[in-house]
């Protein structure tokens, strides 16, 4: 194995003297936490082992309790597990995850999924000599079901690493998995856990990409349908660890720290396991997925002391070398080859009702609105439990037998946001994108980021519909409007993609490999031309096309197309690329991103949530509330929530469909 520590052996290495620098640093008032921590991270950790042991000797004190005597908080809590071998910090953190009110699953997950036999080997003696107790007992008693199972199979520390792969066996663990799961009614966990407990890292590779052309769809996505709760999280991070340990940390220490507060205990563990390991790939694969450098995340989200010796064990800001690393290219071409393989079922959270009757649902509205008062449990209970067709069914049977306008009568009853989301989904798709638009454009302001996201995600046959949706409303003309209201190269990409003429159908192999080229030699052109170049071809090919191009694009120039246009680009057009290439990647994903932006923080986006919600809960808002789960750590059940409140809230959550 290659190490790419950002920690590695101090030459002319001296533990005596180190343990005299560091008795220095603590003897008398106060302590010198610099001299401290330079010391501590610019060491190995078995140089530590040495220095505690010649300060023994020296001294007759124990470091370890020294260190804890004279520093506090989390800066003690780092430096103290620094001086710890990696076996007994891994013990120490599954006892701690374990014991105590409330077990900690994702710390389980995380360090077991992501050890190799030896370190399972060494932790769990590690743990048995610091505790006294075995590590198994102390797992099982506080976990339960599959997830349990699981756990117990990677704690023997057992995976095949052999190297030798059989592709007969491949092809027969894909096979076992496709039937354990999207081939029958329920799933075969002990199937999953078996395969995915004991095959080497390279034959599950193979497997993984074999299960992709057999089910056409990737195994985290049937992981993501068939299986739930912590079971699902710890099947996820195998896979993730077997595909890529460097991105599995890399999107373990981003959830660390986005958002309020951070978590320093998940944050303090990788950075410490990982920087004599792995930690430059970690970093490479960070800024390759979050377009920002590990340093200047944590430089960002830490303060004091401790924010220096986790940059010390960082070991540098990629942001400043300004380039793509090999390694994460290579990444970012399997990603997009992956996206290029994988047909994901789309699966919404509002079904047609069955035994479904308009007059029946008419009457119990207009009951519900007559005389005083307004009964909204009603109005809520039927129109959020109807599909658009059915609901257009009670609009016009509405009419019919009582001669009123439902849209006019439920504007004269609800109120705000409530009044917005009930009115969204009583209009057809086409009318329901057009004033959205329409809300975009007029007024004070245009909300670019309305307008990208409805043009970007809507197929051919939906914009058409909207366009004539819009003229028939308003009496103008949709691209007219665009025209009106953006400008300059924004406004090329925006009428481009309200032709609604995208191309249509499969990638073009021969001609992706052109497009990648043409995309490639744009990149050393002017900033128009480069942009131009950019729209002919992100705006008018299919996404399946797009999905190769992307990926032949980074064998080309050895970069990522979305690190080229968050550099390369600035303002809306930038973000209208961006938006395209997430799209294109992963739909789902995209929105997952747009309702999280919409309730983060203070205050709350409710357009973009009704809109998100409304035009996606028949079409594909379960795949975005797993991609949201997967991202977040939170439900997006949970956001919306802590988020709203009242028959508004009521309204989105019974959209929502339920809490993963």
């Amino acid at each position: 194995m290659v190490f790419r520590g950002s920690i590695t052996e101090a030459a002319d290495f001296d533990a005596t003297a180190d343990s005299e620098a560091l008795y220095n640093a603590m003897k008398g008032f106060g302590s010198d936490k610099e001299a401290i921590l330079e010391l501590v991270t610019s060491r190995s950790s078995a140089q530590r082992q040495e220095v505690i042991a010649a300060y023994k000797s020296s001294y007759g004190q124990d470091l370890i309790g020294d260190l804890k005597y004279e520093l506090t908080g989390n800066f003690e809590r780092l430096i103290v597990s620094l001086m710890r071998t990696p076996p007994q910090h891994d013990a120490k953190e599954i006892h701690d995850a374990v014991k105590g009110a409330g077990t900690n699953e994702r710390c389980l997950i995380e360090v077991l999924a992501s050890r190799n036999n030896q370190q399972i080997h060494d932790m769990v003696e590690a743990y048995k000599e610091a505790y006294g107790s075995d590590m198994e007992e102390d797992v099982v008693r506080e976990t339960s079901g599959h997830f349990k199972k699981m756990l117990v199979v990677l704690l023997q520390g057992t995976r095949d690493e052999s190297g030798v792969v059989d592709a007969d066996l491949v092809e027969q663990d894909a096979q076992d998995l496709f039937a354990a799961g999207e081939e029958q009614w329920g799933t075969d966990e002990a199937k999953f856990i078996m395969i995915l407990g004991n095959r080497s890292v390279t034959h599950l590779k193979m497997v993984f990409d074999q299960y992709e052309k057999i089910a056409e769809k990737s195994i985290e996505d049937s992981i993501k349908s068939e299986l739930s709760g912590d079971f699902e999280r710890l099947m996820l991070a195998v896979v993730h660890g077997i595909r890529s340990v460097s991105m599995f940390f890399a999107r373990r220490l981003y959830k660390s720290m986005k958002g309020l507060g951070t978590a320093d205990n998940t944050l303090i563990r990788i950075m410490i396991a990982r920087s004599e390991i792995d930690m430059l790939d970690i970093r490479e694969c960070f800024r390759l997925r979050y377009e920002k450098s590990l340093y200047n995340m944590i430089k960002e989200d830490t303060s004091g002391d401790y924010k220096r010796t986790l940059l010390q064990l960082c070991g540098g800001d990629d942001d400043l070398a300004g380039e793509f690393f090999p390694e994460a290219a290579q990444i970012a071409y399997k990603m997009w080859e992956q996206s290029a393989m994988t047909k994901v079922k789309l699966r919404p959270t509002l079904l047609p009702a069955v035994d479904f009757d308009p007059a029946a649902d008419a009457q119990a509205l207009r009951k519900a609105m007559k005389g005083f008062g307004t009964d909204e449990d009603i109005i809520i209970d039927i129109i959020a439990r109807r599909s658009n067709a059915q609901r257009q069914e009670i609009r016009q049977t509405f009419k019919s037998l009582l001669g009123r306008d439902l849209m006019k009568d439920l504007k004269s009853e609800l109120s705000k946001n409530l009044e917005r989301l009930v009115i969204g989904l009583m209009l057809t798709p086409a009318e329901f994108d057009a004033k959205m638009m329409r809300k975009a454009i007029e007024g004070v302001g245009t909300d670019e980021h309305a307008l990208i996201e409805i043009l970007v995600t809507r197929s051919n046959e939906g914009i058409q519909a909207m366009n004539a949706a819009y003229s028939s409303a308003y009496k103008k003309s949709l691209e007219g409007d665009i025209q009106s209201d953006t400008s300059g190269h924004f406004c090329r990409i925006l009428t481009s993609l309200v032709q609604g003429g995208r191309e249509e159908g499969e990638a073009d192999l021969e001609r992706a490999d052109a497009d990648a080229q043409e995309l490639a030699d744009a990149c050393n052109a002017e900033s128009d031309d480069m942009e131009m170049k950019f729209q002919t071809i992100l705006c008018t090919r299919s996404f399946p096309h797009l999905r190769r191009v992307f990926q032949e694009f980074v064998r080309f120039t050895n970069k990522d197309i979305e690190q080229i246009i968050k550099k390369e680009m600035s303002g809306d057009v930038k973000n209208a690329f961006y938006a395209i290439v997430c799209s294109v990647k992963n739909q789902p994903s995209y929105f997952a991103d747009r309702l999280y932006k919409a309730m983060k923080g203070l205050g709350t986006d409710d357009r973009a949530l009704i809109r998100i919600l409304v035009s996606r809960s028949e079409v594909d808002l379960f795949n975005i509330r797993k991609e949201f789960k997967e991202t977040q750590d939170e439900s997006l059940h949970d956001f919306i929530q802590g988020d709203t409140s009242g028959d508004y809230r009521k309204t989105l959550l019974l959209l929502c469909g339920g809490e993963d």
